[in-house]
């Protein structure tokens, strides 16, 4: 419930600045909201099944890797701190005062027209683990390039849909995968190579050459717009 508040206010206050009718808005919550509740328990326990949720109790996992769960477990850990009693209010405390001392930061660093620390992405930074936060640093520098590079606010909108269309690829693939290790009961039931193979460096050239791909394609579509 506090999660789908945190988004409907977040979801509002973007519907604000493009001028979005509130009430279609609270539709379209409605309508994820009740979507969600048949797909993601679905694909929770999937995944649950497959690779298991660190902090959790990861029992008949196929995989011995399981998932980060980084917001699940501070949730978790504030809720149980709560209801037991043990909350460690010291550290609520510092992290309070850090969070004052950002948000004063920033504003200061904006009055003097100097480089902003948004405090929210300071938070994010310091809870979520490098793993994840390193690819959004990494996709935001090349986003500022692209949109450098190649200007214009069609050019802008199609990168955002790539990206999008990346990210929703990724995610979906990752569910498949894991409907196929438990369904073939295997660690890894798509491999075609042994674990001598250097797969991560392969990926790693294969996703950058696929960025060249999509860039030089993105560049001639934004040229035939303009």
């Amino acid at each position: 419930m506090a999660c789908s508040s945190n988004n409907n206010l977040q979801d509002l206050k973007t519907g604000q600045l493009v001028s979005a009718t509130p009430w279609r808005q609270q539709v379209a919550l409605l309508a994820g909201v009740a979507a969600a509740t048949v797909t993601v328990p679905v694909v929770l326990n999937l995944l649950a099944q497959a690779y298991g949720f660190a902090g959790a109790a990861n029992l008949h996992t196929v995989t011995s890797q399981p998932l980060a769960a980084p917001q699940a477990n501070l949730m978790a850990a504030l809720a149980q701190g709560v209801i037991g009693g043990k909350l460690n209010w010291n550290m609520i405390e510092i992290g309070a005062a850090v969070g004052a001392g950002i948000v004063l930061l920033d504003e200061i660093l904006r009055m003097a027209k100097l480089l902003r620390i948004p405090p929210l992405a300071v938070g994010l930074g310091i809870y979520l683990p490098m793993e994840a936060t390193l690819p959004v640093v990494v996709g935001a520098v090349i986003g500022w390039l692209y949109n450098r590079s190649i200007r214009g606010e069609h050019a802008e909108r199609l990168g955002v849909l790539v990206a999008s269309g990346m990210i929703v690829g990724e995610s979906l693939f990752g569910v498949l995968n894991a409907g196929l290790i438990v369904g073939f009961n295997k660690d890894a039931p798509l491999a075609i190579v042994g674990s001598s193979f250097p797969a991560d460096a392969v990926g790693v050239l294969g996703f950058v050459g696929l960025i060249v791909l999509l860039y030089g394609w993105l560049k001639r579509r934004a040229q035939k717009a303009t």
